[in-house]
């Protein structure tokens, strides 16, 4: 299955809206203790961290942002951001076997960079490049490692024990690594984690109509990165996730799904919708109990 994105700018803003579709089309039960997530505990703790400090800072910043700026202008801060860390891309094509890809990837980057003017610009795109995303995380579980525990990272967000180390090898390939300035090099992962906090506002509104909004963003992370991990071609019984593979029969007191309060875990189908957000219908409202006082969590790589 071809996981090409139109345009390398809106790779950010396709994962916040894999999540609200997730949240929206596959409500999950609270699952305490389950196999895949033993830190569960600390995990929520870490959230909890996450969220206040996004409620106080980050999302505020971002609505403003939103607000302020034209949309042409937040357009090309997201070309920019994206072509900073596209490197990483077209190393992790290789590094799967890739080839094609890299190619395609690596003219995107070398058009955009030049033509594109530092990539605020996008002209690869029209000239029909097309965009992929991969990262490390993908590589190491393209060639067989697997996700582990669930582990929430603070600030950073949802990951996993296979993909957290791997961040650090991605820094290698994003472009700000190596300037020599170092107010330049954070100014640019600030910016960039910045820009990711602002393509998830569009997942601010599912994400507070959810019954336990900790558990929906355990199981978008988990679905989406076993779908990028496969390519899309996730088999039915290949879910590399225990979180996902659990039933509400397997955790005490699970809520009762004649409530409505609880279904089974999400399928490839409801992956495809996440990593793939245009072909669902916009997602509406979920039927969970609205959780007061929670918002979006912190700028993550959903």
């Amino acid at each position: 299955m071809d996981r090409s994105h139109p345009t390398a700018s809106h790779r950010r803003s396709h994962r916040a809206l894999a999540l609200a579709a997730v949240l929206a089309l596959a409500p999950l039960p609270v699952l305490a203790g389950t196999p895949g997530d033993p830190l569960e505990k600390l995990n929520r703790a870490t959230y909890a961290f996450n969220d206040a400090l996004d409620r106080m800072l980050a999302r505020p910043a971002a609505k403003a942002y939103v607000k302020v700026v034209p949309a042409p202008i937040r357009k090309g801060v997201s070309n920019f951001v994206a072509n900073l860390t596209y490197p990483e891309v077209v190393v992790n094509d290789a590094l799967q076997g890739k080839f094609k890809d890299a190619g395609s990837d690596f003219m995107r980057l070398l058009i955009n960079t030049t033509v594109g003017i530092g990539g605020l610009g996008d002209p690869a795109t029209r000239w029909g490049f097309q965009s992929h995303d991969e990262d490390f995380g993908q590589t190491l579980g393209h060639w067989g490692v697997k996700p582990g525990p669930y582990l929430v990272i603070p600030v950073l967000g949802p990951s996993d024990f296979r993909d957290a180390p791997a961040k650090l090898v991605d820094a290698y390939g994003d472009a700000y690594t190596y300037l020599k300035s170092t107010n330049a090099r954070y100014g640019l992962y600030l910016l960039t984690q910045f820009n990711r906090r602002v393509d998830l506002l569009a997942a601010d509104t599912a994400l507070r109509n959810a019954f336990d909004p900790y558990v929906f963003v355990r199981n978008a992370y988990v679905a989406r990165r076993n779908y990028l991990v496969h390519d899309g071609n996730v088999p039915e019984d290949n879910f590399d996730d225990p979180v996902s593979a659990v039933t509400p029969a397997t955790a005490p007191d699970a809520p009762d799904p004649a409530l409505g309060e609880a279904t089974p875990a999400p399928s490839p189908a409801l992956a495809t919708a996440a990593a793939n957000p245009e072909a669902v219908p916009a997602p509406a409202a979920a039927p969970a109990p609205d959780a007061a006082g929670t918002s979006a969590p912190a700028p993550s790589e959903l």
